[in-house]
C-alpha cells in the first residue's frame, strides 16, 4: 500500500505560463485564481499566466502565485476526485513558502490569508536587505558539514550560512554578498563540483532577514494558523508538528533558519513514506525524492493530466 506525502514547492518553481492550463480546464481552479487576485486587488493571475517573468520572479509576486497555483490543483483535486485530498496522505510539507501552501491546504489557513501573508513575506524578505548587498550561491557535490565549513571559511565578519540542505550533494549558502561570492572561490578547493550564485533579490534564510521576521510575528500575530488536518513536517526542526501556537512560532523562525529538506524527506520516509507528491508548478521537489533515498518515489501533479492520474491512483 503506497504511503503518500503531498509537498509544496518553493520559490524558483515559478514559470511564465503557471496556472494557465489549470484554469482554463478547471472552474474551480478559474474561480481560485479570481479569489487571490480580488484578495491582493492586483492582476496576479494575469501576470502568471503571461509575464513578464522578472515581474513574476519578484519575491512578493512569486510567493503568492505559487500557492495560488498550488492550491488550486487541491481545489481541482477535491472537486474532480470527490474527496478530500488530506484524507490520502500522512504528511504535508512545504519548501520555505510552500509552507503555507501546506498548511493551507491542510486547513490551517484560508486561501485570502495564505495569500495576503505571503505577500507581506514576500515584500518583508524583499526588504529587509537592500538590493545588491545579499546573496545566495548553491554548492554542488558537496553535504551540509562541508558546506558550513566553507561558510565559515568565507564569513570573515561577515554573515555566511547554509539556507537549504536540499539533498546529497546540494546545499545553498546565503549572507553578504562579499561573502558568498569568497565561497564561490573556496568551494572548489573543498571538493564542490560547482559553485554558482543564484539569481536572486534577496538573501533568503539567513540572520540577515532578521527584520523580515519580526515583520511575520506581526502578521502572524494577527492571523494565527489553525491546528492541521494533516501533521506538518516543518521546515525548522524536519519533524512533525500538529499545534497551531507551535507552528506559528516555527513560521516566525523559518524565515532566518535553514530549510531542512533533506532531513524532512528522511524522517517522512523513516514514518513510513514511500511516495512525494509534489502539487504545484515545476518538478524540484519530485526531482530531489530519488537523490534523498533510492526507496524515495517523487511525482509531479501540476497539469489537468497528472491530476487525473493521482485521481486514478487513490
Amino acid at each position: 500500500m503506497t504511503v503518500r506525502a503531498f509537498v509544496f514547492p518553493g520559490q524558483g518553481s515559478q514559470a511564465v505560463g503557471m496556472g494557465k492550463e489549470l484554469a482554463e480546464a478547471f472552474p474551480v481552479a478559474r474561480h481560485l485564481f479570481e479569489e487571490v487576485d480580488e484578495t491582493l486587488k492586483q492582476k496576479l493571475s494575469k501576470l502568471m499566466f503571461e509575464g513578464p517573468a522578472d515581474t513574476l520572479t519578484l519575491t512578493e509576486n512569486a510567493q503568492p502565485a505559487l500557492m495560488a497555483v498550488s492550491l488550486a490543483i487541491v481545489r481541482v483535486l477535491r472537486e474532480e476526485g470527490g474527496f478530500d485530498p488530506m484524507d490520502k496522505c500522512k504528511f504535508v510539507a512545504g519548501h520555505s513558502l510552500g509552507e503555507y501552501s501546506a498548511l493551507a491546504a491542510a486547513g490551517s489557513f484560508t486561501v485570502a490569508e495564505t495569500a495576503m501573508l505571503l505577500k507581506a513575506r514576500g515584500k518583508a524578505m524583499q526588504q529587509a536587505v537592500p538590493l545588491g548587498e545579499g546573496a545566495m550561491a548553491a554548492l554542488l557535490g558537496v553535504d551540509l558539514p562541508v558546506a558550513s565549513e566553507i561558510a565559515k571559511e568565507a564569513a570573515q565578519g561577515d554573515v555566511c550560512a547554509p539556507a537549504n540542505d536540499n539533498a546529497p550533494g546540494q546545499v545553498v549558502l546565503s549572507g553578504h554578498a562579499a561573502a558568498i561570492d569568497r565561497a564561490v572561490e573556496i568551494a572548489p578547493d573543498k571538493g564542490a563540483r560547482r559553485a554558482m550564485l543564484l539569481q536572486v533579490s534577496a538573501p533568503f534564510h539567513c540572520s540577515l532577514m532578521k527584520p523580515a521576521a519580526d515583520a511575520m510575528a506581526e502578521e502572524l500575530a494577527l492571523v494565527p494558523p489553525g491546528a492541521p488536518g494533516v501533521p506538518l513536517i516543518a521546515n525548522v526542526t524536519a519533524s512533525a508538528v500538529s499545534d497551531g501556537k507551535t507552528i506559528g512560532d516555527l513560521l516566525v523562525e523559518q524565515v532566518t533558519a535553514m530549510v531542512r529538506w533533506r532531513e524532512s524527506c528522511t524522517y517522512m520516509k523513516e514514518q513510513g513514506v514511500d511516495t512525494l507528491v509534489e502539487i504545484g508548478s515545476g518538478k524540484v521537489l519530485s526531482g530531489l525524492a530519488r537523490r534523498i533515498d533510492p526507496d524515495l518515489t517523487g511525482v509531479a501533479v501540476n497539469t489537468p493530466a497528472d491530476i487525473e492520474g493521482l485521481i486514478r491512483s487513490l
